[in-house]
């Protein structure tokens, strides 16, 4: 993927708002480590307001992909959407002041810089918009996508690891809802 389609020339704009979009899929991704999800279809809406030594950046991202379920290990898929902001502020000394930054959606660049280059912002963008826990829901489960073997085993660990029939924890679940009383 050509990596100058995601560089935006941001010295020969006026001051004002800009809208960008992008249009993401899996080939996006080649350049990066390997990713956990596949069959990626997303658009990124950017939005740059340009001011008098600094921007404003809103990143829309929207769209749909495929995971592996946490609970069977099918493929799930997952609609995305999210929004992040960024301000990128022009200094002097950008290596400094990014290495003292501490907020994580502000970021430095030279006064002599005529470019911003935003292609890893949209991938860990896109990687945030997934939720970190991968499952269908409750409604979902045990529908025509999950993998109903591996449901039925693990109703059946669930069944065996009932703490009330391990004699281990006999008389102890009295203390169980303690707290609660107080």
């Amino acid at each position: 993927m050509n990596r100058r389609n995601f560089d935006i020339a941001f010295v020969g704009l006026k001051p004002g708002i800009h809208e960008f979009e992008y249009e993401i899929n899996d080939k996006f991704f080649e350049d990066y480590q390997e990713q956990d999800f596949r069959d990626c279809i997303a658009k990124v809406k950017l939005t740059l307001d340009k001011k008098v030594g600094f921007m404003l950046l809103k990143f829309e991202v929207g769209g749909k992909l495929n995971v592996t379920c946490d609970r069977c290990g099918n493929d799930l898929p997952l609609e995305l959407w999210d929004e992040f902001n960024i301000v990128v502020k022009i200094v002097e000394d950008p290596e400094l002041m990014n290495d003292q930054e501490e907020d994580p959606d502000v970021y430095y660049i030279s006064k002599g810089e005529s470019h911003l280059r935003i292609a890893d912002w949209i991938y860990e963008f896109v990687n945030l918009s997934i939720p970190m826990q991968r499952m269908c829901t409750p409604e979902e489960m045990g529908g025509p996508g999950c993998n109903k073997d591996v449901l039925d085993m693990l109703k059946k660990l669930d069944a065996n690891n009932n703490p009330s029939a391990n004699p281990l924890w006999k008389g102890l679940e009295q203390f169980k809802d303690l707290e609660d009383n107080n």
